[in-house]
């Protein structure tokens, strides 16, 4: 390889890799496979993998263990952890029973079954919305970046958060952007007024619970504005819905605006303990993606399993004590936390994240957790900027006051060796 470039691996960051002007991508790819051992060396790289399903409780390998381990898991988004309930996982069974394992096509050539009809009309319920309001798809990921892609071209402007989810990021390549700072208000406003006169269509995109702060957008102010320039709203509240509002309808229903916005974007890997996405929109909006979406178009779509999310969506109404649970957790873990001085943003959800700031510092706070019997991830660049390292937390309905209380007392321990407070 003709090295020219030349990165100080003490130093980088992913992004340090993502376009090396003088090295092509075989290169690159070298390149960066010695910086991934120079990480591993270090004990800076913040790669391990589980032995069993999602839990307050999980088997984790990794180099930095002499064998698996049983560790408490503060690292899965199954919030109700309705992965592993009973009724989920035998209405699963039950649709593979009778289905068996794969949908054979996507859905516009013959892989459009009964079970997505199902899903579809039972998204629309849970938001009461109209029959047709929803569209299914494989990932929450693609229910992003597929959707925008078709809706979104060139005449047409997307107004985003700059914390909205990468896959957002993805689905407006094709389309202009403008970027307002976080839950900015002040620029919000520049940024429609700027946009009103000079392009076809304005979608403002924003989540409704952030994935990396886990805070709660300012959406009532932002519905307005977006009314008063003439714009549309989408909110992706993949976190959100499931888990927070009174009825579990997610970020949109705390502020009275499940019948206003005019996209949602949501998950079914998270509350509802499955995989795939959904849209929520007009019955039109869900007809033109059906035949428009190119992941519609050309990829399989969920299997029968998901008879499993029909129960979980049911679970959310019929068993409302798993999100009362869940938030009694939050509520507990947020202050012992605030106790030991941590910095955690403004977090309003069972995402509570742990702002350190320093990339090696935070790498070195996560290997020393999970040395100590608790698995969180070390958040860097890409997933935050660059100066913003983090320790990030899932909270499950299922994790106990001993589980609680044993990663509180382990970040305690530390906190006397490596200092837990953000570097300003």
């Amino acid at each position: 390889m003709n090295m020219i470039s030349h990165i100080d691996f003490a130093k980088a960051s992913f992004k340090e890799f993502e376009n090396i002007a003088d090295l092509d991508m075989m290169d690159t790819a070298r390149y960066f496979d010695e910086y991934i051992g120079y990480m591993k060396e270090n004990e800076h790289l913040n790669f391990r993998f589980v032995t069993q399903g999602c839990g307050p409780t999980t088997i984790v390998s990794s180099p930095f263990l002499s064998k698996p381990a049983e560790c408490i898991s503060m690292v899965s988004n199954d919030y109700l952890n309705f992965s592993q309930h009973p009724k989920v996982k035998a209405a699963a069974i039950a649709g593979i029973e009778q289905y068996g394992t794969g949908a054979g096509a996507s859905p516009l050539i013959g892989g459009h079954h009964a079970y997505h009809v199902a899903l579809e009309q039972k998204l629309c319920k849970f938001f009461n919305r109209p029959e047709g309001s929803s569209l299914v798809f494989t990932t929450g990921y693609t229910a992003n970046s597929s959707s925008l892609l078709s809706l979104l071209k060139q005449e047409d402007c997307a107004i985003v958060d700059m914390e909205v989810h990468a896959s957002v990021y993805e689905g407006l390549l094709n389309t202009n952007v403008k970027r307002f700072p976080h839950n900015s208000m002040i620029h919000l406003e520049r940024a429609l007024a700027e946009a009103s006169n000079k392009f076809r269509t304005r979608l403002v995109i924003i989540d409704g619970v952030y994935s990396q702060n886990g805070d709660i957008a300012r959406m009532d102010e932002i519905h307005e504005l977006t009314r008063k320039y003439g714009a549309y709203l989408m909110v992706d509240d993949a976190h959100g819905i499931g888990v927070v509002g009174e009825n579990g309808r997610g970020a949109i229903e705390l502020y009275n605006l499940l019948d206003k916005v005019d996209i949602i974007a949501g998950t079914l890997s998270k509350a509802f303990g499955h995989i795939g996405g959904f849209i929520i929109s007009t019955p039109e909006i869900i007809n033109y993606l059906r035949y428009q979406s190119r992941q519609q178009v050309f990829s399989s779509t969920s299997t029968p399993a998901s008879f499993g999310l029909l129960k979980a969506i049911d679970l959310i109404d019929e068993e409302p004590h798993w999100r009362k649970q869940l938030a009694d957790n939050v509520a507990y873990f947020k202050s012992g936390l605030l106790s030991l001085g941590a910095d955690i943003g403004t977090s309003d959800s069972p995402i509570i994240p742990i702002k350190i700031g320093d990339p090696i510092r935070t790498a070195q706070v996560s290997r020393m957790l999970l040395q100590s019997g608790v698995y969180a991830n070390c958040i860097v660049y890409p997933g935050v900027a660059k100066k913003d390292a983090r320790i990030r937390t899932s909270l499950m309905a299922t994790h106990t006051r001993e589980h609680l209380d044993k990663v509180l007392n382990v970040l305690e321990d530390i906190s006397k060796k490596v200092s837990l407070k953000k570097s300003r």
